[in-house]
């Protein structure tokens, strides 16, 4: 009940004396928090300033509490976060979790507060159990005007006229250029969704226009014009705890790949080996669809189709984690033709952030793919300027990539002291955690 929320405020006291072993030093009697976030409104400039009764710390192995904070997208726009709180040294045994809903009209300054109030809601739950005293008072809100025996109602006795639909219509233009470039840019889009806990809907569409000019150096001018457009639909529904059946449909016309139109239809089943409450923590997923797909061309292709109907399966496996050490994924997935299981796609991406010792973390992503199902490639070769300007696809066997990084941090352990001066410019004094 949000009216009578009794954490309206947590408000900084004089810090008291912190109990026992507890005290870490230099850190005056307030919990050293390390806060693990990567994603929408992580903002930690944010945060330390509206909770100024703990101590940010830079490395997990400095802090009294590991707190992450992950996010997925609700049915009516909107985020849930989830809230991990999670003890360290001698607190290893306290664990505790908070959701927090935002609402698709709510705006920035809005979602944040929420968040941190939710935020400071754990906090206090944490302090209090840890033995750190009079950091935060509590002060209820203003009742006056409030009908105390006001209540919030249950989904099903709300009388709602959407049905639980979400509409969107979206469009943009834009125009650039220079003296020997334009470009004219129409982009339109709209969307409908309906998440109910069994059933999740989702029809989408877009549209995009392009047209450029380019003065070429020995004369002349290339022009581009492009006109593409998507319909897609998804309806899943959950049969079990750990089941979902469900189809996807598509249509589109795409000149890069020379498809003037696209119609597809793929049934799917899904098996969630961990429950799906904990997708935003850990997540592991099998993934089996199959079905017709519909092509007709603008050119010929290397088969000498115009158009044609063929039949494709795919299986995908999908593993994500993010735990106190770091975040990790990884996604296989493979598919073929029906008619020629030679004409195959296999792929394999994944990341790791790793946390080795303190200040110390290593970081990888990479994909590799095998690529043997480009049927609907015009047989006719690209021009420079396609090719250049990466207009068309290309006939490939296969494609990589690798990134590794590495990052090493010492010195204050303290993330406590926030400084937008000159914040555009960039320097010290306003890092992220």
């Amino acid at each position: 009940m949000r009216s009578f929320l009794l954490f309206a405020g947590l408000l900084v006291l004089l810090a008291g004396p912190r109990s026992g072993a507890a005290q870490g030093a230099g850190n005056g009697g307030l919990p050293n928090v390390f806060f693990d976030c990567e994603g929408r409104n992580c903002g930690d400039d944010y945060y330390r300033t509206e909770i100024a009764w703990v101590n940010w710390v830079r490395d997990r192995r400095d802090s009294d509490l590991h707190l992450i904070m992950t996010s997925q997208t609700t049915g009516g726009g909107g985020r849930e976060y989830q809230l991990d709180f999670i003890g360290m040294g001698e607190h290893t045994e306290y664990a505790d979790q908070l959701r927090f809903r935002t609402l698709s009209t709510d705006t920035q300054r809005e979602a944040l507060d929420g968040i941190a109030n939710a935020l400071g809601i754990g906090l206090a739950r944490f302090a209090n159990e840890a033995g750190f005293r009079g950091i935060v008072r509590l002060q209820g809100i203003d009742p006056a005007g409030i009908d105390p025996t006001a209540r919030l109602v249950s989904p099903q006795e709300v009388e709602d006229p959407w049905n639980l639909w979400v509409f969107r219509i979206n469009g943009s233009t834009n125009l650039d250029g220079e003296e020997t470039r334009s470009t004219k840019r129409v982009n339109g889009g709209f969307s409908a969704n309906r998440v109910t806990p069994t059933w999740k809907m989702s029809f989408n569409g877009n549209a995009n226009y392009r047209h450029e000019e380019r003065d070429l150096s020995e004369g002349g001018t290339y022009t581009i014009d492009r006109r593409d457009w998507s319909v897609t639909q998804l309806v899943v529904h959950s049969i079990a705890d750990h089941w979902s059946v469900g189809f996807r449909s598509e249509s589109r016309r795409l000149e890069s790949v020379n498809q003037k139109l696209r119609f597809e239809i793929t049934p799917a089943l899904e098996y969630s080996f961990f429950p799906y409450e904990d997708a935003t923590r850990r997540s592991l997923t099998a993934f089996y669809q199959i079905g017709p797909a519909y092509r007709r061309y603008f050119k010929p292709t290397a088969f000498d189709e115009l158009a044609e109907t063929r039949w494709e399966q795919a299986l995908e496996l999908e593993l994500s984690l993010r735990q106190t050490w770091g975040d990790a994924g990884i996604t296989a997935r493979g598919s073929h033709f029906l008619h020629d299981t030679g004409l195959y796609n296999v792929s394999v991406r994944g990341n790791v952030n790793y946390r080795i010792a303190r200040g110390f973390s290593v970081n990888a992503r990479g994909d590799v793919a095998w690529v043997n199902d480009q049927i609907y490639l015009s047989a006719e070769d690209a021009t420079t300027e396609e090719e250049l300007l990466d207009l068309v696809r290309r006939a490939q066997d296969f494609n990589y990539g690798i990134q590794i990084g590495l990052s090493v941090q010492f010195g204050s352990i303290f993330n406590n002291v926030v400084n937008n001066r000159f914040n555009g410019v960039g320097g010290g004094g306003g890092g992220g955690f």
